[in-house]
């Protein structure tokens, strides 16, 4: 499969991608832990087959300094013991938040409570709406076939730079 449609070569597209970022950065300068953002945004970028988040998310992570150990782990993290208490919380909130149509209820209340006994109101804020705009870039990547293995660390920042 070629790639559709060049979402950064468009004008319409690339504004589009402008505010989606800018969205971004809300929950980038949120108090969630970083680790926890590209953790979240990795697994459901995994969930929905999203070769092109995956390979932003890992790369971008391992830039930040996330172990190779870690990110080989994320897509079966209940098989691990790498992860804290908090991160299960947050990888599981991602799966059930994201397999929205497997799962009728959504986020478990087993769930949505351990992620309120590790985050407060701003981190639960946070994950919430990166959830939400992860699950949105997954849908447009695999809508056009963007394809994962060419990203480079802080690539989608610079395709970004000068758009309004």
């Amino acid at each position: 499969m070629e790639t559709r449609f060049d979402m950064f070569g468009n004008e319409l597209a690339l504004k589009f991608a402008k505010r989606f970022a800018n969205a971004g950065a809300v929950i980038t300068d949120s108090p969630l832990p970083a680790s926890v953002q590209e953790l979240v945004s990795l697994r459901a970028s995994q969930i929905n087959g999203c070769g092109w988040c995956v390979d932003m998310h890992t790369k971008e992570a391992a830039a930040h300094g996330e172990s190779a150990e870690r990110l080989n782990l994320v897509a079966v993290w209940r098989e691990s013991t790498v992860f804290t208490a908090a991160e299960r919380a947050a990888l599981a909130f991602a799966e059930e938040g994201t397999r929205l149509a497997d799962a009728h209820q959504g986020v478990s209340d087993e769930t949505w409570a351990a992620v309120r006994e590790h985050y407060d109101d701003d981190q639960t804020a946070a994950l919430v709406a990166l959830l939400g705009l992860i699950n949105a870039a997954n849908r447009m990547a695999v809508i056009v076939h963007q394809k994962g293995g060419s990203y480079r660390p802080g690539m989608f920042e610079a395709a970004l730079a000068g758009q309004s």
